[in-house]
């Protein structure tokens, strides 16, 4: 089905038709709609369009309101203070609006016109180490924004970064062949991802405490990194059981995040090894990089170190070893030449953003992105604990990320089961919606503060009933799902002739913006500016829910019908929404 125009567009159109109607030398001015208090919209763009034909603005203001035809959308047009314009539209456009985005499965969203196909980088744990709390907002920001621009109609690419490559391989892999039993499974049966994880665990300690004590180990692990990267198949096969050990163990942790990371996505560090020395030489022989003190390096003019000397990105160490930079502009290389992307976003930790600068510039100059490619880094900030520190252990360690999300769930399943009684939950039902619960908590704590922000990880306020937390969107979805269990034969249906009460107005007002919020979310890489229209279309529904009878009292058919129309549109606007955040909404909570 076609898109569903907003009430904003259509008030825009009627508006700009009456500017060129009653100004015709005014050409296609911006009647600048936004949303008012004092009314439904207030536009004021005609204080500028007074300016520039050198006017009387609020005369001006009052010539555009007389040129307005009489309409079925546009209720009242007052003229107020130096020009503004304050407009209410009839109740009747409401509801016609309201009743064309029900008929659509998208809600009447459109697709953007100019949709491309941005790469997101995102989610990038480390081969042979366990994820922490640090790894937490890279996965849960980049899969919102997956979903946030498919929806639109752009062509996504996922990528996963992993760290699969690296002189620390030369260590494990030494171990590994001099304790040839270190990786084995207990059982022939299916591995746990903890079970994987803590072997790993285990390996690294042992390498690394032989590693600094022994200078034997140490020259014979030097000598095994050499191996690695000259592509010696018996290292490169012991390399691979590390990344394919770890791989159980990333899934397992992706897969309590109630995340979809798909094999062929996950192209580590290793993945981009055979471009690497291409890469090099296109910057030297473009003189996009030179030779400093034996290193390939790249050098901007506003990047100085504390001592005011340049500070330049390290393309190829003087040692012929390849730096990050490398890695990262043979990524752009393939992300541009071979997955044809228009857009590069990136996914990655605030603290990374010079790096990114430095590699974007290095990228434009050499061509790699232009006005038709472009490069964004979604930097985020630090998960900080109650006390607003940094998040670690009592001990001082960096949180692991399976026992903050096992935490969460048990929490938000004790929430539940105190409620369960009541909607009669059975104990699987119980199970299941704790984790949704408590997935969702964590997710929703993080998409609804503005990427850049630091956000403080408090369990308790999480999975609070009240306040902006997901769980209060759950409810709010839930509750409305249970009215149409109790609605008999009553069915959603809209009846444009009758007048709203102010509680309807203001739900069916905020409904209609949801394809607007989208887009912004897309264009902005912002999904917090979704998360927080969903918090506040939930809380506009409990209003309108307080105020304006469904079931009980009954009111007369008609009525009953229009609300019914406007809790199912709510339900479908907050499942669809959430969906977008990657958090689910159960049917009965």
């Amino acid at each position: 089905m076609a898109s569903v125009p907003s009430l904003a567009s259509t008030v825009q159109q009627r508006l700009a038709e009456g500017l060129s109607a009653a100004l015709p030398e005014a050409g296609s001015a911006d009647p600048l709609l936004r949303r008012s208090d004092r009314a439904d919209f207030q536009a004021n763009g005609i204080l500028a369009l007074a300016k520039r034909l050198k006017g009387n603005p609020r005369e001006l203001a009052t010539q555009v309101v007389d040129g307005i035809p009489a309409n079925d959308v546009l209720k009242e047009i007052e003229v107020s203070g130096p020009g503004f314009l304050n407009i209410t539209v009839t109740d009747e456009a409401i509801v016609r609006t309201l009743a064309a985005r029900a008929a659509d499965d998208r809600l009447g969203v459109p697709f953007t016109p100019d949709a491309g196909t941005t790469v997101i980088d995102y989610a990038q744990p480390n081969v042979a180490k366990e994820m922490h709390v640090g790894h937490l907002r890279s996965a849960v920001i980049g899969a919102a924004m997956v979903e946030i621009l498919e929806f639109t109609g752009e062509t996504v690419v996922r990528r996963h970064h992993i760290g699969d490559w690296g002189t620390q391989f030369g260590m494990l892999i030494q171990y590994l062949i001099e304790h040839p039993h270190e990786l084995d499974h207990a059982s022939d049966g299916e591995v746990s991802g903890e079970e994987a994880m803590s072997s790993l665990n285990r390996l690294y300690k042992a390498s690394r405490a032989l590693f600094d004590s022994d200078e034997e180990f140490k020259t014979r692990a030097r000598a095994r990194v050499v191996d690695l990267q000259a592509g010696e198949p018996e290292t490169l096969a012991l390399w691979q059981r590390f990344v394919d050990e770890s791989k159980i163990y990333f899934y397992s942790v992706f897969d309590k995040l109630d995340m979809d990371i798909r094999d062929p996505d996950v192209v580590g560090e290793s993945g981009y090894n055979d471009m690497l020395a291409e890469t090099c030489r296109i910057l030297e022989e473009s003189g996009v990089a030179v030779r400093s003190e034996g290193a390939l390096c790249v050098f901007f003019d506003d990047v100085k170190g504390p001592d005011g000397n340049p500070t330049p990105l390290i393309v190829q160490k003087s040692d012929g070893g390849f730096g990050y930079a490398a890695t990262d502009l043979s990524a752009i290389r393939d992300r541009v030449g071979n997955l044809k992307a228009t857009t590069l976003l990136y996914v990655v930790d605030a603290r990374q953003s010079l790096h990114f600068k430095m590699v974007f510039e290095t990228a434009r100059r050499a061509g790699w992105l232009n006005d038709e490619v472009k490069a964004v880094q979604l930097a985020f900030g630090t998960v900080l604990g109650k006390d607003g520190k940094p998040f670690k252990t009592r001990e001082g360690e960096t949180v692991r990320l399976v026992d903050l999300l096992d935490e969460a769930v048990d929490r938000a399943t004790s929430v539940v089961r105190e409620k369960a009684e009541k909607v009669g939950l059975t104990e699987t039902e119980i199970v299941e919606n704790g984790q949704y619960v408590g997935i969702g908590a964590v997710k929703y704590a993080d998409l609804s503060t503005s990427a850049a922000r630091d956000y403080k990880f408090d369990l308790d306020q999480m999975v609070s009933l009240n306040g902006d937390t997901s769980v209060y969107l759950q409810y709010a979805y839930a509750r409305i799902r249970s009215i149409f269990g109790k609605a008999g034969d009553r069915t959603p249906v809209a009846h444009p002739e009758l007048a709203l009460e102010p509680a309807e107005r203001a739900l069916g007002l905020h409904l209609d913006t949801f394809g607007e919020v989208v887009r912004e979310s897309a264009a902005e890489y912002a999904p917090h500016k979704l998360a927080a229209y969903l918090y506040q279309l939930a809380s506009l529904y409990t209003t309108f829910y307080d105020l304006c009878p469904v079931i009980k009292p009954a009111p007369p058919q008609d009525i009953a019908e229009n609300r019914l129309l406007l809790c199912d549109l709510t339900a479908r606007t907050l499942h669809q929404g959430m969906a977008l955040l990657g958090i689910r909404t159960p049917e009965r909570l």
